[in-house]
């Protein structure tokens, strides 16, 4: 994408038809490149463009609508599959859930882009199969179906961000990708928090006339409607990529010494409570789920503070929460290890294990990156490369631990 933007600059209709193609990838690259093509006329005023505050939101065309609407009545449709067939719930749902959400997003997506069945071949097996696979995996199974249904939304997701732009280079594409989590989490929240506020007032409207529709309400309306939000989400995001910009570099701003302290209050207190990972499963089970969290909050934090080199002294709270992030890793992974060997190898641990050992490596590159970049030892690329290296490689565990993992132990 920067080298079409600069061999374009002095082509009005063929940078307007880049910009068109995808609106957040063109910031980007357009962004890293101003400094070098800032004396261009025509880029001054693409700056002033990109830049300036956006007074009205960006509703798309008619064809994204009737993608979106089609999209949405498939979804509501197999939300409605288990009443229509007599399924279970709780064999259908946990199994198929992620296919009623992500698909549709990375149709989304593909449609933003030129076609190419090779870009798409890959996604669309993966995805065939993982249907299959998990509606024919043994009802009576516990462990690795649990897994597997935890596991294949990740998998499916880190697909999703190969179809996120074809316009730009690979890091550049991953990085957008990373960035754009922060903007869809949010304009996510504001839009469930809306319909709440919206199917709230509508059954006490209801309830007023002695019309009492929530068990309707919640049943086809709520449930038909809750894939629709992240797709919508994606939607406002992508055709307005300044319309929650500035929200997301500011929460990153906010939480990222806020967790910081609180891992380090964390350590100490762990070392005068007494508790500890390595006896406790349910102690270790939650610890791993806050450094996942913790992870994300990192990644994200980070790929947001590099949109701007000015950063001062969040790049040092950066540089904390990488190094507590490092340390807590390290402590659940020689716990998880322990585990191993003082009880044996199950799919809960072997899939803990993998998944420690991957985010204490990330966790190393992305630290040791953080520390070279804070002493100009490290150039920015060098840091965003560090972050999203890894993303094929849990791509990979996430396929191992949903398909092999239920062969290797017998679908226990």
């Amino acid at each position: 994408m920067k080298n079409q933007i600069k061999d374009n600059l002095n082509q009005a209709a063929q940078l307007e038809q880049l910009f068109r193609s995808n609106p957040a990838t063109f910031e980007l690259a357009f962004n890293e490149i101003y400094p070098e093509i800032q004396s261009e006329l025509s880029a001054q005023i693409w700056h002033e463009r990109l830049h300036a505050t956006q007074e009205t939101a960006s509703w798309g065309s008619k064809t994204d609508w009737i993608l979106l609407v089609i999209l949405a009545g498939l979804a509501a449709f197999f939300m409605q599959v288990p009443d229509l067939f007599s399924i279970s719930h709780d064999f259908y749902f946990p199994r198929n859930m992620s296919f009623f959400i992500i698909p549709s997003i990375g149709v989304y997506f593909a449609s933003k882009q030129p076609f190419s069945w090779g870009r798409l071949g890959l996604p669309i097996v993966i995805l065939i199969i993982s249907a299959v696979f998990i509606n024919f995996l043994p009802d009576g199974m516990r462990d690795t179906l649990i897994l597997t249904c935890i596991h294949v939304p990740l998998l499916l997701w880190l697909l999703v961000g190969g179809l996120f732009s074809v316009d730009a280079d690979l890091l550049t594409n991953r990085i957008a990708f990373l960035r754009f989590h922060g903007d869809l989490l949010v304009m996510t929240a504001v839009i469930a928090l809306a319909g709440g506020l919206f199917s709230a007032l509508t059954v006490n409207l209801f309830r007023l006339i002695d019309l009492p529709i929530e068990t309707f309400y919640s049943r086809y309306v709520v449930l038909s409607a809750l894939p629709s939000i992240p797709l919508l989400a994606t939607f406002l995001v992508r055709e307005n990529p300044n319309l929650v910009s500035k929200i997301s570099p500011l929460i990153a701003r906010i939480f990222t010494p806020i967790v910081a302290l609180m891992l380090l209050i964390f350590l100490v207190a762990m070392l005068y409570s007494g508790k500890d990972p390595y006896n406790d499963r349910e102690f270790l089970l939650i610890f791993n789920g806050v450094l996942i969290g913790v992870m994300a909050l990192l990644l994200f934090s980070t790929s947001e503070t590099t949109k701007n080199l000015n950063v001062g002294i969040q790049r040092y709270f950066l540089l904390a929460l990488a190094i507590l992030a490092f340390i807590d890793n390290g402590i659940a992974l020689s716990a998880i290890s322990f585990r191993l060997i003082e009880f044996g190898f199950t799919p809960n641990r072997l899939a803990v294990f993998g998944s420690n050992a991957l985010i204490f490596i990330n966790l190393f590159f992305v630290g040791r990156q953080l520390f070279l970049w804070n002493f100009g030892r490290a150039s920015l690329r060098d840091l965003e490369s560090s972050m999203t290296r890894f993303l094929p490689v849990y791509a990979f565990w996430a396929a191992v631990v949903s398909f092999v993992f239920p062969l290797i132990f017998m679908f226990q």
